[in-house]
């Protein structure tokens, strides 16, 4: 039977005793190395994962400003969590996206996703600094025109449990090669393998493994789209790149959320001898932090809200888009980083703790500086927006 609330907005379907439910299981799976299962089988069985789904298609109809109010959230719980029911959600966003403005190529992953398919994000590759617009991995054509993939996806967060696998790779055979080919795949397929190789600083139980694709088979009515590599207007890549920098950053402004009240909690909580055991909320300094750590950080809901609405409403940003995309990516993961380490500092040494809840969160949020865009390259996109491109 269904948990789902009638009408659920994300406060209600993320109620604070799921969350707290949630919160309560991270510290065990961050030690463990475990994969979030109780967590995912919980956010499924609410409707979570069917959010931006169309309610005609067995969804939630949740807006894109609903999904960051969402994902901030479950994020101030959990965040290794959260990143990784990202993953799903940005195709899910990708799919609303293109059927917004009457593009129905993806409409086979709403359907599938309002049928309970969880879907992996397999794009990422070692040494691919090109992104979207190149790749190391092999598409090679086939006869019907189906494709099989063969090449190594890096950071697959919801590794133990996607069920299907959007990912893409360079045909160089082709009359009209090359192109970029992007595709879905099956969990079934005995061409694809897992590797247990995710041991990481941070973000554990998104168990983000790598994905070795020996020929994987993606078949004609799951290839999307076939492109030229290098940057490209396609509505595809705009769906990609505006929900993944959307909602990653919605992830960490939900850890600098959680951040700030740690660090509020323990400015009351903690005393001073030198003080004559006053509170360290009275303290100039700490209040300072606070304050400091504060403006920084309610700062970046008003932006992500702006975005997220702009792209529900299909505002025409022009080429400014992806400047505008990157610079809330960066702005909140830097954010959530100092935030959290202002609140370290206040927190005093109990945060150095392995089990600390604020000591797990300064390891979290250090992954925000490897997700793309990253600092240079978001610098070169707004630059390239304002200035126009580099003249060879």
């Amino acid at each position: 039977m269904s948990t789902t609330p009638e009408n659920p907005t994300p406060e209600t379907l993320l109620h604070d005793q799921l969350l707290e439910r949630i919160r309560e299981r991270a510290c065990g799976y961050d030690r463990d190395n475990a994969f979030f299962t109780e967590d995912l089988a919980e956010l499924s069985e609410a409707g979570y994962l069917r959010a931006l789904v169309p309610t005609e298609l067995g969804g939630l109809g949740w807006s894109f400003a609903d999904a960051v109010r969402g994902q901030m959230r479950l994020a101030a719980a959990a965040p290794a969590t959260a990143l990784a029911v990202n993953m799903h959600l940005v195709w899910t966003g990708v799919a609303k996206v293109l059927r917004d403005r009457g593009d129905d190529t993806l409409d086979f992953v709403l359907r599938e996703a309002g049928a309970g398919e969880i879907f992996g994000f397999g794009i990422s590759e070692a040494g691919n600094d090109l992104m979207l617009f190149g790749s190391r991995t092999v598409a090679e054509p086939q006869a019907g025109g189906g494709y099989r993939y063969t090449g190594r996806k890096i950071f697959t967060s919801l590794s133990p449990a996607w069920t299907r696998l959007g990912t893409m790779g360079l045909d160089t055979a082709s009359d009209d090669a090359p192109k970029i080919v992007y595709g879905f795949i099956d969990r079934e397929d005995p061409d694809v393998r897992t590797l247990d190789d995710w041991d990481t600083m941070g973000m554990r139980a998104s168990q983000s493994r790598t994905t070795v694709l020996d020929g994987a088979f993606a078949a004609a009515d799951r290839i999307v789209r076939r492109l030229d590599p290098g940057p490209n207007a396609d509505p595809l890549i705009f769906g990609i790149f505006a929900n993944f920098e959307l909602l990653l950053a919605s992830v960490y402004a939900g850890i600098g959320d959680r951040a700030l009240e740690l660090a509020v909690a323990a400015a009351h909580r903690r005393t001073s001898m030198k003080n004559g055991g006053a509170a360290l909320s009275q303290d100039p300094d700490i209040r300072w932090r606070i304050a400091d750590a504060a403006l920084a950080q309610e700062a970046i809901t008003p932006q992500l809200l702006a975005i997220a609405r702009d792209l529900d409403e299909l505002v025409d940003h022009g080429s400014f888009w992806f400047a505008k995309l990157v610079g809330v990516k960066v702005r909140a993961t830097e954010t959530a980083k100092h935030v959290v380490d202002q609140a370290v500092r206040v927190s005093g040494g109990s945060s150095y703790f392995a089990g600390s809840e604020l000591g797990r969160l300064y390891r979290d949020v250090l992954a925000g500086i490897f997700h793309p865009s990253d600092d240079e390259s978001a610098h070169s996109t707004v630059a390239n927006a304002w200035l126009g491109p580099l003249e060879s």
